[in-house]
C-alpha cells in the first residue's frame, strides 16, 4: 500500500490508514534516510494511538515509553546503538514480546532481533517534498 503526502496535515490521515492496515500487529519498523520525516510522522501515529504525553525522539535514550489507550507505546531509535548489546543490555525480549506497540526508527540495526511478523513503513521524498509511505506486512 503506498500513500503521497504533500503536506504535515496529510499525517493524522496516513496514521489512521495505518493502524487500520495493521489490524493486531503490534510492531511496526520505520525506514527512510535522514530527516525523511519517521521521527514526525510516529508523533502523528502516537496521537492517532491516544498518547496524550508530548512524544519526542529517543535518540539519546534508546526507547520512550508512552501510556494510551491502547496499553504502552515503546517508542526505539536504535541510530546511536554502537553494537547489538546493547539491544540485549536494554532487554529488548520484553519490549518486542510483550503487549505494548513497539515503533522502531533504524530497525536495520537490530535485524536480527526483529521478531518473525511486523509492519514496515518506508518513507522516502519524492520531488517536491513529497513523502511517500509504502506500508507491507512481513
Amino acid at each position: 500500500m503506498e500513500i503521497a503526502v504533500k503536506d504535515l496535515s496529510d499525517l493524522p490521515q496516513v496514521a489512521s490508514e495505518l493502524l487500520e492496515f495493521a489490524s493486531k500487529e503490534k510492531i511496526f519498523i520505520f525506514e527512510g534516510e535522514m530527516g525523511a520525516g519517521k521521527t514526525t510522522f510516529i508523533k502523528s501515529f502516537c496521537k492517532t494511538l491516544g498518547v496524550e504525553d508530548v512524544v519526542s525522539s529517543p535518540t539519546y535514550s534508546i526507547v520512550n515509553e508512552y501510556e494510551s489507550q491502547n496499553g504502552p507505546v515503546f517508542h526505539f531509535d536504535f541510530y546511536r546503538i554502537k553494537d547489538i548489546q546493547e539491544a540485549y543490555d536494554l532487554g529488548y525480549e520484553e519490549y518486542f514480546y510483550g503487549s505494548g506497540i513497539c515503533l522502531i526508527e533504524w530497525p536495520e540495526r537490530v535485524a536480527e532481533l526483529l521478531p518473525d511478523h511486523y509492519v514496515k513503513v518506508e518513507i522516502s521524498v519524492s520531488e517536491g517534498n513529497e513523502r511517500i509511505f509504502s506500508l507491507s506486512k512481513v
